[in-house]
């Protein structure tokens, strides 16, 4: 009688390693460093699994993924929210490290989510100068805005954290100018990027680290994994609103934003179409009654709260001027 394959769970975290083997069902623990990937990997190379499944987690998972793929056993990297959703699908609600263990290994076996190629060194180096790029605009936007509203005593060590904010960013665009000509693939790939009009050398390089697929996939492909591509939302014979959603969240594109064109319930980004006809006059009806203060729903707790300090002592100005409140 054939063995069974064996699916292989992992619970990355910061500091350990849970992991959950199926179907036999058993579980272990390793710190998450140096020896205990090394000692993890080893022994995962012995059972020769038939499937070894991780959530992504920020990069966490990086280390333990790339030394599991270079030691043969096939590795695949998964959005948390799926493991999650098949969870719930089973019943299972409470959440542990040794509970998302064993769903992260029942999802490999009922689901088997397909392997595919990780990036190799240079790539995940790409993208690591790509992100910190991101951070650093983001920081030297947060410190400008400041920098109009503080106090002129402070302006001083705002005004040398942007020189500091500055001169990293340069360092970092340097750094990618570098890694890009240092690889004649990803020169020819920036060149041909570069070709089409209004992409500028930042656009190619965020396209490079995030999309590295590009020049594999069929032009449906690559609008599917880049979150352009309409989803259908049909049941009988309604037949709903199409959106988009997902994609990799340094990719702000237009209509999508980073991460999703919006927040809707369940953390899924969508776009949805406009309003039109009566919807629309009602929409924006209800915003300009909201704007004017005339919505009595919106204003009855404040004016709840007021009333309820108010004392027979209490001075009120005329309402034409702003409200103030005094005790005599």
């Amino acid at each position: 009688m054939d063995k069974a394959p064996t699916f292989v769970g992992v619970d990355v975290a910061k500091h350990r390693l849970d992991v959950h083997l199926r179907p036999s069902g058993e579980h272990f623990t390793v710190d998450h460093d140096e020896e205990g990937v090394a000692a993890l990997v080893e022994r995962l190379a012995a059972l020769a699994p038939a499937l070894v499944v991780l959530e992504a987690t920020g990069g966490l998972e990086v280390r333990l993924a790339a030394a599991l793929a270079a030691a043969g056993p096939p590795v695949a990297v998964v959005n948390p929210r799926r493991v999650r959703a098949f969870a719930r699908a089973t019943g299972r609600l409470a959440k542990t490290d040794r509970l998302d263990a064993e769903a992260i290994a029942r999802f490999a076996e009922a689901v088997r989510p397909s392997v595919r190629p990780l990036p190799d060194e240079a790539t995940r180096h790409l993208g690591a100068l790509v992100a910190r790029r991101r951070q650093l605009l983001e920081m030297l936007v947060a410190e400008r805005n400041r920098r109009h509203a503080a106090e002129p005593a402070l302006r001083e060590g705002i005004d040398a954290h942007l020189r500091w904010l500055e001169e990293a960013l340069a360092t970092i665009e340097r750094d990618l100018g570098t890694a890009v000509r240092e690889s004649a693939a990803w020169r020819a790939k920036e060149e041909l990027l570069r070709s089409v009009p209004g992409v500028g050398p930042v656009s190619a390089r965020t396209l490079l680290a995030e999309l590295p697929e590009l020049g594999s996939l069929t032009r449906r492909q690559a609008a599917a994994l880049v979150g352009v591509a309409p989803f259908n939302h049909d049941s009988g014979k309604m037949r709903g609103k199409r959106a988009i959603g997902g994609g990799p969240a340094g990719l702000p594109l237009h209509g999508r934003g980073r991460g999703g064109a919006g927040r809707q319930s369940g953390g899924r980004g969508l776009l949805r179409a406009p309003p039109y006809g009566r919807e629309a006059g009602q929409a924006a009806a209800h915003g300009l009654r909201a704007q004017a203060g005339g919505d009595p729903q919106r204003r009855a707790p404040h004016r709840h709260r007021l009333e309820a300090g108010l004392t027979p002592d209490t001075v009120v100005s005329d309402k034409s001027e702003r409200p103030s409140y005094s005790s005599v």
